[in-house]
């Protein structure tokens, strides 16, 4: 299991109900700035879909994510690190897949920033990931990393992920079919909830 001990910012998620979404919930670009104004950072679609283990998709599922600004700095109130706080970006959001399983938001790319249980342990740029449904026993948590970050295999709490596979299927690769043109570049990064392939989920170790 990941330990989450000594990062505060690791443990404070959102928790929000199926009926509950707002027009702009998943839209971390809008949802929390200024009229007139944007975030800081480059802009990113980040898309996938929730599966079972045959591959099916799972409609309905609630999907939260929250994450740091562009500087690696989130917005929670006894944050320590010196990086500054973005006034125009929450970096919360929610939204249900459809039908098919496939749920998209738009956000800034996180920044990296310092682990304080290191002397010189960086995370690297991430998102974190609720999956809640109907048929679901439990909330199910998970992280979200971006193809290509060297930062990835230094970090202590992916270290701890039980083999590489695992990791490998924690990253989000590049999507340029889904790229929009002069705005954002777009990550996919598809939930599988159980089986073989499962994603590696931190409150439920025993279960991947």
């Amino acid at each position: 299991m990941i330990s989450l001990e000594g990062t505060k910012s690791e443990i404070t998620g959102p928790v929000f109900g199926h009926g509950m979404l707002n027009p702009l919930d998943n839209d971390l670009i809008l949802n929390y700035a200024k009229p007139g104004e944007m975030p800081i950072g480059p802009r990113i679609l980040v898309h996938g879909r929730v599966l079972d283990e045959r591959g099916a998709g799972v409609p309905g599922a609630l999907v939260e994510f929250w994450q740091a600004n562009a500087g690696g700095r989130y917005r929670h109130k006894k944050e320590t690190y010196l990086a500054a706080v973005d006034p125009n970006f929450g970096g919360v959001g929610r939204t249900i897949t459809d039908e098919t399983g496939y749920y998209w938001f738009k956000t800034i790319q996180p920044g990296p920033y310092p682990w304080p249980n290191g002397v010189n342990d960086w995370r690297p740029a991430h998102i974190h990931f609720s999956i809640f449904g109907h048929g679901f026993q439990q909330r199910l948590i998970t992280q979200m990393y971006f193809e290509g970050d060297p930062l990835i295999w230094r970090c202590p709490i992916v270290k701890t992920v039980p083999d590489e596979d695992a990791i490998r299927r924690l990253v989000a690769p590049l999507d340029m079919n889904a790229t929009i043109p002069m705005d954002m570049r777009a990550y996919k990064f598809d939930i599988v909830l159980r089986g073989r392939r499962s994603t590696f989920f931190e409150n439920r170790p025993e279960g991947n």
